[in-house]
């Protein structure tokens, strides 16, 4: 048995392909460095559902807008115990109160759920009302503004979609696997997306990108660098921002998200000198990962310029674990669909190891 399930085939997919080895993922026959920066979220997500749900118009720009208006009634529900939670968790229950359909309509809204609900929860938070959606914008267009209450400066909707279609869909990781297993009980798809919610929402997974920007703000300046990460090294501690479950080698959606980042720098303030401090950070930790961990390939994966990117568009660390489930519930959705056309219930055997019965005298 392998531990983890490494290196078992739980799924065949049409949707996408994780090399590993080789660093590159494919996205319905499209590599990222293809798609990220190139294409609109919208487009992307119609990439994921061709072929899984019927009637899907060519543009899903003014459909995906309405679905924004539709959730945003559940706002309303919002009250002093869910402001208590953190956004993911808010955005989670709200989430639930939607009803639980196979349809392209439900599909929708509940890619319209994390995109409506995690800005409204952190503006409900600081004091603010909600902004309510403009279904005329684009998706990532409008998720800039309802959270910051404004339009979005130029070149920031064009980094949030680069962003969004980044992290889509990437393999049988363990939220798109928790989602297929719920799909394969006909359960819906909102409770097939709950599931995904809630395995991304742990550290190991989905949870990483906010203590990037916290490991960056205690290293300060780039002299800091080295002895820093020596000391959180020799303390036991793992790297955040480096190292990946399945890549040996450098993630290809870091690239993607470092040429977002850096062509955001060229329209912003403060970033250019934040990008540079976070690039000697990263040079330096490649650099002492490699004389600590020789055998062990370890470099810079997606949370690293995850945690740059989106706090140069003002999203706070809070709510990085929810800007993740934006883009990647069109991938749970595309799984949970194409799970079902295949019907099987995911039933796998687990091996006994505890004690075995008394045989009485």
């Amino acid at each position: 048995m392998s531990d983890g399930l490494e290196d078992v085939v739980a799924a065949r997919t049409v949707l996408s392909d994780v090399d590993g080895k080789a660093g590159r993922l494919v996205i319905r026959g499209w590599t990222l460095d293809q798609l990220a920066g190139r294409t609109r979220y919208e487009e992307v997500v119609r990439l994921l559902f061709d072929g899984f749900f019927e009637n899907l118009p060519e543009d899903l720009t003014a459909a995906l807008g309405r679905a924004r208006v539709e959730v945003f009634n559940e706002v309303q529900a919002v009250d002093d115990g869910l402001l208590a939670l953190g956004p993911v968790e808010a955005m989670r229950a709200l989430t639930a109160r939607l009803a639980d359909g196979d349809d392209l309509a439900t599909a929708l809204r509940l890619i319209a759920a994390p995109a409506v609900f995690t800005p409204a929860i952190v503006r409900l938070q600081a004091g603010d009302a909600p902004v309510a959606p403009d279904p005329a914008l684009g998706h990532a267009a409008d998720i800039l503004r309802m959270l910051h209450g404004k339009a979005p400066p130029a070149g920031h909707p064009e980094a949030l979609d680069a962003y969004l279609v980044t992290v889509c869909d990437h393999g049988l990781n363990a939220s798109t696997f928790a989602a297929r297993v719920v799909a394969s009980t006909r359960a819906g798809l909102t409770s097939a997306v709950l599931a995904g919610i809630s395995a991304l929402k742990g550290p190991l997974h989905g949870g990483a990108p906010g203590p990037v920007i916290e490991m960056l703000d205690a290293i300060g300046k780039p002299e800091n660098a080295r002895p820093w990460i020596e000391a959180a090294l020799d303390r036991g501690e793992r790297l955040m921002g480096f190292g990946h479950r399945v890549y040996r080698v450098r993630d290809p959606r870091a690239d993607a998200l470092k040429g977002a980042v850096r062509r955001l720098a060229e329209e912003s303030g403060r970033l250019p000198g934040r990008l540079a401090f976070a690039e000697a950070v990263e040079a330096a930790a490649l650099a002492i990962l490699k004389e600590h961990r020789p055998n062990r390939p370890l470099d810079v994966n997606v949370e690293f310029f995850t945690a740059l990117l989106l706090e140069a568009l003002a999203f706070p660390p809070a709510t990085f674990t929810g800007v993740f489930a934006m883009g990647r519930t069109a991938g749970w959705l595309a799984h949970a669909r194409e799970q079902l056309a295949g019907g099987r219930l995911i039933r796998p055997q687990s091996e006994y190891v505890g004690p075995t019965p008394r045989i009485a005298a």
